[in-house]
Order: C-alpha cells, then sequence, then structure tokens
C-alpha cells in the first residue's frame, strides 16, 4: 500500500492494483468490477489488470423504480450521486486507515435488501464507516442484479437466479483478494437484511459457495414467502416475455409491474414477486433444501433473528388499511404477519440448524420508547443501530421523534457483538448487550 499526493491509496492485489481513498479515517475502494454480464446471461468474471483500476466518479445501480415507501421511511435518494448500469457488478470495500500490518482483519459482506428489486450496495443509509471504525474490521459491499434482470428467469432464454450468480462471483473475489487489503480470507462472514438476508441463507446451499465464508448474520429474512414460488414465478415469467434482450431497460422498468402476479390468487408471497428459484442452478429442488441446510450445520456459524413488529412498516404507512382498520385489529395483523413472514421460519431455521449440530444464535430487536412512533419494530429500524451515520437518516420517518442518542447508544453496543460473532461465531455471556435486543444460543 503506497499513498500519493492526492490522498489516495494504492492497493496491490492479484486482481490488479487498485486505487482507494482516504476518509474520515477510513480507505475506501469503491465501486470495483468484479465481473459483467449481458442481458439474461450469466456473469462473467472481469480478468486481472494491469492497469490503475480507478473508482468511478457515481455509483454504478441496477436498473430500478424509486420507492416512495422507502423515499418516506428512509430517505430522499439523490440521483444525480447514480449512474443506471444493466451490468453492476461492482464491490467496495471499507479498511481502517491505520492497523498492525502483521495483523489479519475479520472480514464482514453487506448483501443489501430491496425485496429482489431495489437498492445497490453503497447508500447512505448503509455507509459502514461508523462500524469500521469503531471495531476495527473490514467491510466489504455487493452490487448485483435486481428485479427482471436477476431474480425472474426459469428457461434457457432467461435463466433464473443470475443474481445469485452475481453474488457468488464477488465472493469468489473476495475470498482471492481480500488478504491484499490487510482482510482475513479464512474469516469471512455474510450479512444482509431482508432479501439480502434471505439470498445468504440460499448462498449457504448454493453449488459453487464452498469455502467461500465462515460465518452468516441473517436479518429481517421473508424466509415464510420462500416457499411454493413456482407457479407464480412462471406466470410471471410468461407474462414478461415481450421483454428480451433488446428492450430498452427504462422501458422495461416502467413497464414490468403491469405484469406482476395477482395478489389474491397468491396470498403474501405476491408481495415480493421477485426472488431466488428453486429446481434452478445454483440451487437444489425446494425438498432437498431442508437437508442442505442440515448437511452445513457443522460448517457455518449462523446468527438470525428480525425486529419485533416487521410488517408495520408496510401496515402503518398505507393510508386506506389505516382509515378502515381499527388500531387493535391492525396490531393484530402486524403481529400475526410478522411471525408468519419472519419469526416463525427464523425460529424454525435456528432449531432444525442446532439440531444437526450447528452454532447458531437467535435474536429478537424491539425498541422500547414511550413516543410517537408507529415504527418501533418495524422492518429496517435495525439499520441505522448497524450502520449509524446520523445525516444519512436524519429525515427517515422511520426513526420519528426517537433521539439519534438512543440510536446510537444501542447501536454501538449491537456493533460490537456482532463483530464479536464476526471474528470468533460466538457471542459472550458477558458481553455487554444493549436494551433493545434479546438473544441466546440454541
Amino acid at each position: 500500500m503506497t499513498a500519493n499526493r492526492n490522498n489516495t491509496y494504492a492497493f496491490r492485489a492479484p486482481f490488479g492494483k487498485i486505487l482507494a481513498f482516504r476518509e474520515n479515517g477510513i480507505l475506501k475502494a469503491k465501486n470495483i468490477r468484479y465481473a459483467y454480464s449481458e442481458r439474461f446471461k450469466k456473469p462473467i468474471a472481469v480478468q486481472p489488470s494491469d492497469s490503475e483500476i480507478i473508482f468511478p466518479e457515481k455509483t454504478p445501480v441496477c436498473p430500478q423504480n424509486i420507492s416512495p415507501l422507502l423515499e418516506k421511511m428512509i430517505g430522499k435518494t439523490n440521483l444525480d450521486d447514480f449512474e443506471v448500469d444493466e451490468s453492476p457488478q461492482y464491490i467496495s470495500i471499507f479498511r481502517p486507515e491505520n492497523f498492525n500490518e502483521n495483523e489479519e482483519l475479520s472480514v464482514i459482506v453487506w448483501i443489501h435488501g430491496g425485496s429482489y428489486e431495489i437498492g445497490c450496495g453503497d447508500l447512505p443509509t448503509a455507509d459502514p464507516t461508523d462500524w469500521v471504525k469503531d471495531q476495527n474490521i473490514i467491510i466489504v459491499t455487493i452490487s448485483y442484479r435486481l428485479g427482471i434482470f436477476g431474480f425472474l428467469g426459469g428457461n434457457e432464454e432467461k435463466p433464473a437466479n443470475l443474481g445469485l450468480f452475481d453474488l457468488i462471483e464477488a465472493l469468489k473475489w473476495i475470498k482471492n483478494n481480500i488478504e491484499y487489503f490487510g482482510g482475513d480470507s479464512e474469516n469471512i462472514t455474510l450479512f444482509g437484511q431482508s432479501s439480502g438476508g434471505d439470498a445468504i441463507a440460499h448462498l449457504m446451499i448454493s453449488e459453487g459457495t464452498e469455502g467461500l465464508f465462515k460465518r452468516v448474520i441473517i436479518h429481517s429474512a421473508p424466509l415464510g414467502l420462500r416457499k411454493n414460488r413456482q407457479k407464480m414465478s412462471a406466470e410471471f415469467l410468461k407474462n414478461t416475455q415481450i421483454f428480451n434482450e433488446k428492450s430498452d431497460a427504462l422501458e422495461i422498468i416502467e413497464n414490468y409491474k403491469n405484469c406482476t402476479p395477482s395478489f389474491l390468487k397468491y396470498g403474501l408471497k405476491a408481495a415480493m414477486p421477485f426472488g431466488t428459484q428453486y429446481g434452478f442452478p445454483p440451487l437444489c429442488n425446494e425438498g432437498e433444501a431442508e437437508e442442505r441446510w442440515r448437511h452445513k450445520a457443522k460448517e457455518v456459524d449462523v446468527l438470525i433473528g428480525l425486529n419485533d413488529e416487521e410488517t408495520s412498516f408496510y401496515l402503518k404507512t398505507s393510508d386506506i388499511i389505516n382509515k378502515y382498520f381499527p388500531a387493535k385489529i391492525l396490531n393484530r395483523a402486524i403481529r400475526t404477519t410478522t411471525e408468519i413472514i419472519y419469526g416463525k421460519p427464523a425460529k424454525d431455521f435456528a432449531e432444525n440448524y442446532a439440531q444437526n449440530g450447528g452454532n447458531v444464535y437467535l435474536f429478537r430487536i424491539h425498541p422500547r420508547l414511550k413516543i410517537a412512533n408507529h415504527f418501533l419494530g418495524a422492518h429496517a429500524i435495525d439499520l441505522p443501530l448497524i450502520f449509524g451515520n446520523e445525516s444519512a437518516w436524519k429525515s427517515s420517518g422511520i426513526l420519528k421523534n426517537i433521539p439519534w442518542k438512543y440510536i446510537d447508544e444501542n447501536g454501538r453496543k449491537l456493533r460490537k457483538l456482532w463483530t464479536e460473532f464476526a471474528q470468533y461465531g460466538k457471542i459472550s455471556d458477558d458481553s455487554e448487550r444493549p436494551e433493545i435486543l434479546e438473544i441466546y444460543k440454541v
């Protein structure tokens, strides 16, 4: 690693000479392309280069629609910071500027959520700078194909699970190169929230992932929506046959929602029409998934859990639902749907994993404050706790009336616990718990 006058640094890895910049005590090597792809084709790994690899000015992002719900609950998206790229296979690496040269830092790989439809690896609300500085670790973020480009498919022209193949290529890149950034390639933990957590659960049983990671942290994965999706996915694929390799990407994004399957016909699953698909590479058939997880029990450590009232994120933001349903009925619906989609599946996963010799912890996050806020245990309330970054969250609806001091104090303790798990595969009984957290070894 060498510095130059422009406040940049050069990491020399097998992949090439990669430039990073220094900011707030962190070295950031951003938006490194790990693969490229043509539409509806598997990713091809980028080959090493003799020339300097320079980060692009704008963050590449898969074509997608801006979500009004996320803008209301999380915050506005500054479109000037992003560049639409149909081949969005990029990673970013965040590392402390100063550390012992002989030390190998634990590595956490962030896989973002967004219903397999929206988001990217580099958003201000998931900037890992605070975590990296607090706990002296390396965090890598991944961007991958989404929506119709990454998580539909199901025939020769449009293969399924292309987004999973992207993630596998990214993990191979990290495994082969991270030690040249000061990371421990034998101590890699995957961390994901929402569909990112669901993707991690399925990466555990995907072909081609052996030895690529040692532990996983799964937040708010909608595992209750993973089963019996074949008919819905097939109908969605059939409805979108009008879109092909020659269709304009923005036209696809503007119009694909007219083709989504009927909510009434498929129930809760239709709320997340994109997703991983069993029976297509790199995944097994649905009936084999439980057995595959059982086989992984002694290989991969698991930390899995949820927030206390996940679906309040969706139900309490609906003007129609709040108008026609009394609070008592609405609260009951939130509790029921939270358990169906998130709670019971996480508990079942953890218990089955433990019964087969797995090292697994189960947690639940439930902020407790007597304030006017409908979203204290909602989906995504864990993100500001984990990532911090007050300036990115100051306008979010999900934190309305919650003092940042409360988020910061609990967040620091939570980050320390999650880092302990990533480093050692366990959480000591003596480690300080934040008041918002219930956690136990299963």
